[in-house]
């Protein structure tokens, strides 16, 4: 997938294509409904398929002291839409002069002029430009005008629920793995490089890879059933997220327990996907009891990857 950073300059390989604009933030089956129609497009158009993402989320941009949670960043993003199909992804920067571009300027300046559009897919809630005040209506008024097709996404659900990245991370919160992979299509998965810790677990008898997670991660605190990939390897893992309450009650880390493994994966990096969630986290009377609690944890997490 050829990847094109900006507007100003993009290859003539990548001009004229079929593009899906949003931020794509989990990758999730909404957003891959945009994509597969992109694609369909293209196909039916002779264009290549292209995403347009911003980067940072424009959430960050607006509130950047506040935490937010980000489903994927930029790496993991890229990499699932890749899998997708798509043949060219424009990330475009979501900075002052974005933002202050007002909705006109963004289709003339950036899709027209810049990425010479073919074809545009949208979702039905997509807003864009300065105060938000560009709209579908404005996109398929000026596509018309402009000479580019246009189509509107509606809402993508099942049983009532609308797939969304609020969904997720909703989901996610309250420790709802499955839930959240029902609505991204996968399982959710953060990624990281191991670091060295206290080695209490080590001392417990369960040593653990450490791996902080990005500022904002809201996953609840607990136990799960996870695979961690190392080089291309899945192995079944145990993770603990939470903040030690049976020994220090300290900043939350991401532990991971890798099953039936030996070897020193220390500045290793590793991918974590969640497959279930095992028990809320609590604290201990003391390290006995814990211990004795993990030795159950693990038969549940070794049960859990057994079924799914």
């Amino acid at each position: 997938m050829q990847v094109v950073h900006g507007h100003s300059h993009v290859p003539i390989t990548a001009r004229s294509a079929v593009v899906a604009i949003g931020n794509f933030d989990g990758v999730h089956r909404g957003h891959r409904a945009l994509i597969a129609e992109a694609i369909s497009q293209g196909q039916k158009l002779g264009r290549a398929a292209g995403v347009m993402v911003f980067e940072p989320h424009p959430r960050e941009f607006f509130a950047p002291n506040e935490a937010h949670f980000r489903l994927t960043p930029l790496k993991s993003k890229l990499a699932l839409i890749e899998k997708l199909g798509v043949n060219v992804a424009f990330v475009e920067t979501f900075d002052q002069n974005l933002a202050s571009l007002k909705a006109e300027d963004f289709i003339e300046r950036v899709l027209v002029a810049g990425l010479g559009v073919a074809h545009v897919v949208i979702g039905y809630d997509f807003y864009f430009g300065n105060k938000r005040a560009g709209n579908p209506e404005l996109m398929m008024e000026m596509g018309r005008e402009l000479g580019f097709g246009v189509t509107v996404m509606p809402p993508v659900a099942q049983d009532g629920e609308v797939f969304s990245s609020s969904a997720v991370r909703l989901h996610l919160a309250q420790g709802e793995v499955k839930a959240a992979a029902h609505v991204l299509g996968d399982n959710w998965q953060v990624s990281g490089r191991i670091i060295g810790g206290a080695k209490r677990g080590t001392g417990l008898g369960y040593p653990t890879a450490n791996i902080p997670l990005p500022k904002g991660t809201g996953l609840a605190h607990g136990i799960y059933a996870v695979r961690a990939h190392i080089d291309g390897r899945a192995l079944d893992a145990a993770a603990y997220l939470g903040t030690r309450p049976t020994f220090d009650d300290g900043m939350p880390v991401l532990e991971v327990f890798l099953l039936d493994f030996a070897g020193n994966i220390y500045g290793r990096d590793i991918d974590i996907e969640f497959v279930d969630f095992i028990r809320p986290d609590r604290r201990f009377p003391s390290p006995e009891a814990l211990v004795a609690q993990m030795d159950k944890d693990v038969a549940s997490v070794r049960a859990a990857l057994a079924a799914g």
